[in-house]
């Protein structure tokens, strides 16, 4: 009979042990963030592991997490803008609606609210109507915790070119920058926002009525503002940019 020592029977190559490691961790985010990419789940593990990246992607495409990249499309050349980011926060928000419908086929809307500075999300208002009484209602409660901005940024939206939102910016020394008509690329921060609410909340479920709405996108805002990483923020969430921010000048804008 041969005889094998018990720590050679169960001896784990390391390579399997780490990978098995690797699994989990991947699986658990992908359970959490079903829509994050390769890059937004290595920029969250660099946060506790030092794996290769090499490794966790080879470990990523055995466990079929690919998402599927759909063909760009192609567009006419246009002039390029720059869209500048802020030097310091609430200097501009970005707004914008969106729209979707229910189950029992009524259509809603969500008003959108981000600062420029950080892409930190400010407000999700979903609602029926959304007038220009409501949005500027809607914006007096948010600035009771961050203040008025100095810069408001969206399209041409008759709730936003209303005497009422007119007179209302002025009233705050607030000034409105509307988009050209046609290209809301010069809105791209929050048009990059409302692609990952769509893609996250909106489309990924079948609501019932508006209070459903904002149970599912409430918990998915306090997410998105403090671990979601964000490339263009060297991979951290808004909230975290702004904390390193605060203390150092050493973060690229």
């Amino acid at each position: 009979m041969c005889r094998i020592g018990r720590s050679v029977y169960r001896y784990q190559p390391k390579k399997q042990v780490v990978d098995t490691k690797i699994k989990k961790v991947l699986t658990d985010l992908a359970k959490v963030h079903h829509r994050w990419g390769f890059d937004k789940m290595m920029a969250k593990i660099k946060e506790n592991y030092a794996w290769n990246h090499k490794r966790v992607y080879r470990v990523y495409c055995e466990l079929k997490l690919n998402l599927r990249i759909k063909p760009r499309k192609i567009f006419s050349p246009r002039e390029a803008k720059m869209l500048v980011q802020p030097i310091v926060s609430n200097h501009c928000w970005s707004l914008d609606f969106m729209s979707d419908t229910l189950s029992n086929k009524r259509k809603f809307r969500t008003l959108n609210v981000i600062d420029d500075y950080n892409r930190e999300c400010l407000l999700i208002e979903p609602a029926f109507s959304l007038p220009s009484m409501v949005v500027t209602r809607l914006l007096d409660q948010v600035a009771e915790s961050k203040g008025y901005p100095e810069v408001i940024r969206s399209d041409n939206g008759p709730e936003f070119i209303s005497s009422d939102f007119t007179k209302w910016a002025e009233q705050h020394n607030i000034l409105l920058h509307h988009i050209q008509p046609g290209k809301p690329a010069q809105n791209g921060f929050i048009e990059r926002f409302n692609r990952t609410y769509r893609q996250d909340i909106l489309d990924a479920h079948w609501f019932y009525n508006l209070e459903e709405v904002r149970e599912i996108t409430e918990p998915w805002v306090d997410q998105y503002n403090n671990e979601r990483p964000h490339e263009s923020l060297a991979n951290l969430s808004p909230i975290n940019f702004k904390k390193m921010r605060d203390k150092t000048t050493e973060i690229p804008l």
